[in-house]
């Protein structure tokens, strides 16, 4: 299975690298498609695994470690910047793209891949009340902070929070969907969540960009380093004071190594915050992680 999906990860960002390349799509695909997975396949995931999440101490856990890795990051990132002198848009980019992972679109399909189906529930849990809830509060005070924009209230910060098609899915999979739905609302859910994989892979590879800005080597190898080992390391550490094992422990440290968030590069880009940095933080982190995630599934298996 694991095999098998990451062929179909490579062959699908190849293809969307391609396309990007040959510009065989219209210019505004990626976020056609984009939206496509944000307000179909993510949520029909979300309804098909919640249901099945069994109320316990550990989804407390794999909801702490994403917030509890953003506390390190911060100071972490403050390191980078005295040892190599970070700009004021490349801090920003690093603490949007190291605290912010990939867990839904990437995250989702290859923890079934790597871990097993069973898993996924709490890789919705570690998206949905982590990365998701980070992005809409962290995130957005970061692109106010150094992007020139008017710091957001709490007000704005709810109503985007509140506005999220997976966050919806998540509370009707907690409260009036059943764990085992009618076939025909069953095998409709799997159909649209079994494209998610295909067409977030698809929709990166549209995206990514891979130009390689010489005089950001230093911040990007810090920022890769950071991302898809010190975090992850740091999430296996916290393990034992969590409480966390099993599934829980293993889709905990795999969710924490995904690379950086599509999402954040883009809106680093859109607010002209270090835009090279954050798309080869996004491009290359991507295609390191190929290699780097098996190693830590094999890591937290053992």
């Amino acid at each position: 299975m694991a095999l098998d999906a990451f062929a179909l990860v490579l062959a699908m960002l190849v293809l969307g690298y391609l396309f990007q390349r040959l510009r065989v799509l219209p210019e505004n695909a990626a976020q056609t498609l984009n939206l496509v997975v944000l307000y179909v396949c993510l949520p029909a995931a979300v309804l098909r695994y919640a249901p099945r999440l069994q109320l316990e101490p550990a989804l407390l856990g794999v909801a702490a470690v994403p917030w509890l890795l953003l506390v390190a990051t911060v100071p972490l990132v403050g390191l980078v910047g005295r040892l190599i002198t970070l700009r004021r848009d490349e801090h920003a980019v690093l603490l949007l793209t190291v605290a912010l992972g990939n867990t839904s679109f990437l995250g989702y399909p290859l923890t079934r891949a790597l871990i097993g189906e069973h898993a996924l529930p709490y890789a919705v849990v570690y998206d949905q009340f982590g990365a998701f809830l980070i992005l809409s509060t962290f995130g957005l005070w970061v692109l106010a902070r150094y992007g020139g924009d008017v710091v957001p209230g709490p007000r704005t910060m709810l109503r985007r929070v509140l506005g999220f098609p997976p966050l919806w899915a998540l509370a009707l999979g907690f409260t009036v969907m059943p764990n085992e739905p009618p076939s025909w609302i069953a095998g409709g859910l799997q159909r649209l969540s079994d494209a998610l994989l295909p067409l977030a892979m698809l929709t990166i590879g549209l995206s990514v960009r891979l130009t390689l800005p010489r005089e950001e080597l230093g911040p990007l190898a810090a920022g890769l380093a950071l991302k898809l080992l010190v975090l992850p390391a740091l999430a296996w550490a916290m393990l034992p004071a969590l409480g966390l094992h099993g599934e829980a422990a293993r889709t905990a440290v795999l969710e924490s190594a995904m690379p950086s968030m599509v999402t954040a590069g883009a809106l680093a880009i859109a607010h002209n915050l270090a835009p090279r940095l954050a798309a080869a933080m996004v491009g290359y982190g991507l295609l390191l992680s190929l290699g780097t995630l098996p190693l830590w599934a094999w890591l937290v298996q053992g």
